[in-house]
């Protein structure tokens, strides 16, 4: 049976019946069988693997822990704790805002949980601004503000690095994502930085990402990685993803605990 997917635009050159996602359960035979299910919602997922035994695609551990910088980021103190910017994550209250600006000083970076592509991240200058902040977030996701001008971001599907490419936001921009018009250069990206994400892809059984580092003093720090990540940088260069995936689902490798893919014909 062939593939099916949830997402046409990310599966484009793929051999894959598009289903809507609303109508997903007039299609659970077919979702059961499929030799994959491609970019379900992150609502699907727990009912195509635990309900379904579906094969999915990306992987359960790249939605679980992509979902939600909290999870996220500790998962990575857990497993990567070097390479994980100084991070506290607090209920909102006075008191951690006072142990935050002791910790973390100022100027400091806030995030929302549940964020992509620049939205929901905050440079903080001022206490002030850090009580405002605080007064429409109940929980506070606040990392060190890293010297750092641009960021990395590297590309990874199946086991493997497929591209990397530097990100760095207009003069005077805060933000480096290229939807809010970042520059990119494939020059001079460091082989240790590559090295890291392959170790914590492998660890967590992450298939299908978008991995985002800062270097400072030549030592890598994560920042976070998106899952369905945007593909601007990738189009510029002509660089295709579905090659990749087609290549990893036909190898019949995936994270442990999880059924393996296969691609019919």
């Amino acid at each position: 049976m062939p593939l099916i997917t949830f997402d046409p635009f990310r599966s484009l050159g793929l051999p894959a019946r598009y289903i809507h996602p609303e109508r997903w359960l007039e299609h659970r035979e077919a979702l059961a069988h499929a030799d994959g299910v491609l970019f379900p919602e992150y609502w699907q997922v727990n009912a195509l693997v635990h309900g379904l035994g579906a094969r999915i695609f990306p992987s359960a551990a790249s939605y679980r822990l992509g979902h939600d910088k909290i999870e996220m980021t500790r998962a990575l103190q857990a497993a990567f704790p070097d390479h994980v910017p100084e991070t506290l994550i607090l209920p909102s209250t006075p008191a951690a805002l006072e142990l935050a600006l002791d910790r973390l000083g100022l100027p400091l970076v806030a995030k929302q949980p549940r964020a992509s592509q620049g939205a929901g991240v905050a440079l903080v200058e001022t206490a002030a601004g850090l009580r405002r902040w605080a007064e429409r977030e109940p929980v506070l996701y606040l990392q060190e503000c890293l010297p750092a001008e641009r960021d990395l971001r590297v590309v990874w599907v199946g086991d493997a690095v497929v591209t990397a490419y530097w990100r760095q936001g207009p003069e005077g921009c805060f933000h480096n994502n290229v939807a809010r018009g970042g520059e990119v250069s494939f020059d001079d990206v460091p082989h240790a930085a590559l090295g890291l994400v392959g170790r914590i892809a492998r660890h967590f059984g992450i298939d299908h990402a978008g991995f985002d580092l800062m270097l400072v003093g030549g030592h890598a720090y994560m920042l976070e990685f998106n899952v369905l990540f945007g593909h601007d940088a990738l189009q510029q260069a002509g660089i295709r993803l579905s090659d990749p995936i087609r290549a990893w689902l036909e190898r019949d490798r995936t994270p442990p605990g999880e059924p393996p893919v296969r691609l019919a014909g």
